[in-house]
């Protein structure tokens, strides 16, 4: 139980070798705050105390250094942008909670087993909170669920934030042969700037560094990198996206405490509130499963912008609650010019009463749009 149980900078978790960082078993840890989904602040803050952020939200934090959140909103105004709304903030802290929980999770996984293991604080809350959770009282997942999801598929291919590595982790008890993991550096306009590839033999329950990517010159202040791995026929294993700074993020290991390391200096994404607003195109169908109902939506990007932090949602009817729980296969990713993606929503039928599912797609630049039905 060594924590940290607030905010740190991602590559702490790879960086750290004397508190909770991946160096052995953590049985108690977590990137702390993990602010829900607008939909959730507004069922658990009243109209006059949802911005900006008090002592109503106070409430809804923890105890003792935790009475608030300002360790990681103030991380996330360096690092995003200061939040002007609500809206803002939310959508802003479901990819900072993104990042967070997916590193911390992938730098257990590249380092086993000499990282022997991690527990998140916690799983969900015994009440509406605005720390600690992967999804909230409503069961609504935000960003910490998500990017915890990416972050333990069992075969994962990931960037590392110390050494920029490229990394396959493979958590099965069998081995994958002749894959292929295809690397592509992108500056916020989309120009590339590097890619490389290359065949991999993966073995069970493994970690395998597949190559470096090296400093490439450049590069605008944010910029992304996107990490496919093929199996032997080319077709997709898995993908991961990443959206980096030139400004370097550095922590102040002289001031850490049992709950947190503060961070010197913050990466730079500010980059990204001037990303062109995206019209995706989308459509779903929906099939049934015994008690179960399966929604799989198809989106495409025919832009020249990427399509930042793609969100799917799942409504009773256009103008109904939203499905809840509901598993989705992913969340808040990422769309390249030109890209499709199918993603599936499996929840029970009972919970969908009588009204058609309506699936609504938004976004950090995409236009909110519905995705009829045929």
């Amino acid at each position: 139980m060594t924590g940290p149980y607030e905010y740190v900078a991602p590559a702490y978790w790879l960086l750290d070798s004397t508190r909770g960082g991946a160096h052995g078993f953590n049985t108690e840890t977590s990137p702390g705050p993990a602010p829900p989904p607008i939909e959730s602040l507004r069922r658990m803050l009243p109209e006059d105390h949802l911005w900006p952020i008090d002592s109503w939200w106070n409430y809804h934090a923890g105890g003792g250094a935790f009475q608030d959140i300002h360790v990681f909103t103030e991380a996330l105004n360096a690092r995003y942008g200061a939040a002007t709304s609500l809206e803002d903030y939310a959508r802003k802290a479901q990819v900072m909670a993104y990042e967070g929980h997916r590193a911390m999770f992938e730098a257990f996984g590249r380092n086993k087993y000499t990282a022997t293991g991690v527990i998140q604080w916690m799983l969900n809350n015994a009440w509406p909170s605005v720390i600690w959770h992967l999804y909230d009282w409503y069961l609504r997942p935000g960003g910490s669920y998500f990017g915890a999801k990416k972050a333990c598929e069992p075969l994962h291919v990931q960037y590392s934030y110390d050494d920029r590595s490229v990394v396959v982790v493979n958590s099965y008890y069998q081995p994958f042969a002749n894959m292929k993991v295809v690397a592509r550096v992108y500056n916020l306009d989309m120009a590339e700037k590097f890619s490389r590839e290359a065949k991999v033999d993966v073995a069970e329950d493994s970690s395998t560094r597949v190559f470096t990517l090296p400093e490439i010159a450049g590069l605008s202040s944010t910029y992304f990198v996107s990490l496919v791995l093929e199996d032997g026929s080319g077709a997709p294993a898995g993908r991961n996206f990443y959206w980096l700074s030139t400004k370097p993020e550095t922590l102040d290991w002289d001031k850490s405490t049992w709950y947190y390391t503060p961070t010197k200096t913050f990466a730079d994404y500010t980059a990204l509130n001037s990303l062109p607003p995206v019209d995706l195109k989308a459509a779903s169908r929906t099939e049934e499963r015994g008690t179960d109902r399966v929604t799989t939506v198809t989106v495409a990007n025919p832009g020249k912008t990427i399509a930042f932090a793609v969100h799917l949602k799942l409504k009773k009817g256009p103008d109904g609650d939203e499905v809840l729980p509901v598993l989705w296969e992913d969340n808040y990713f990422a769309l390249l010019p030109g890209e499709s993606r199918q993603v599936a929503a499996t929840y029970r039928a009972s919970d969908l009463g009588r009204a058609a599912p309506v699936v609504e797609v938004d976004g950090w630049n995409v236009k909110a749009m519905p995705a009829p039905q045929p």
